[in-house]
């Protein structure tokens, strides 16, 4: 069986050690660096929640609150321009407003409409929405109008078209 510590493989039965914290099976060599727990693990409180746990993990009995997992772009309805700081500083500007007005307008922090007229920071789904209403602009690029100005510049025949052509022949 491997230790858990330093990965060697030990022969004998392993050593139930307290390690900063987390009880882990050791070899011997690796047990002098903490403390041995005889017998049955001793309950502790959880760091977080102050609540008693068996081997210092979760509390079984509260589940922890799930974390929303959170991809911008599948949200939105189109991709951000690139050009979104320069779009909103300068709509910013052209209302008169501070940066510490626009937040405080829209009941956000400061900082993040800095981040965001400095390109350092693309703004959420619910944050773009403020600033597009607020400030009178758009900051997605439509994907809709991309497609056909494609489809109107486009001169050449591509196999696509070769398809649907022969596709529709044979019908």
């Amino acid at each position: 069986m491997p230790c858990e510590m330093c990965g060697a493989t030990v022969a004998g039965s392993l050593k139930t050690v307290l390690i900063e914290g987390a009880e882990l099976k050791v070899c011997p060599n690796c047990a002098k660096y903490g403390k041995e727990i005889q017998g049955k693990t001793q309950p502790r409180l959880h760091p977080m929640s102050g609540e008693m746990t068996e081997r210092g993990g979760l509390h079984t009995s509260s589940v922890p609150p799930q974390r929303q997992t959170r991809d911008l772009f599948d949200r939105m309805g189109g991709e951000i321009v690139d050009d979104y700081a320069e779009r909103v500083r300068s709509a910013r500007m052209k209302r008169g407003l501070s940066q510490k007005e626009l937040a405080m307008e829209l009941k956000i922090k400061e900082l993040l409409v800095k981040k965001i007229e400095k390109g350092e920071l693309i703004p959420e789904d619910e944050t773009r929405k403020k600033l597009e209403e607020a400030l009178g602009i758009s900051l997605l690029d439509s994907e809709g109008e991309d497609a056909q100005n494609y489809s109107q510049n486009r001169m050449t025949t591509t196999m696509g078209d070769l398809i649907r052509i022969r596709k529709v022949k044979k019908s």
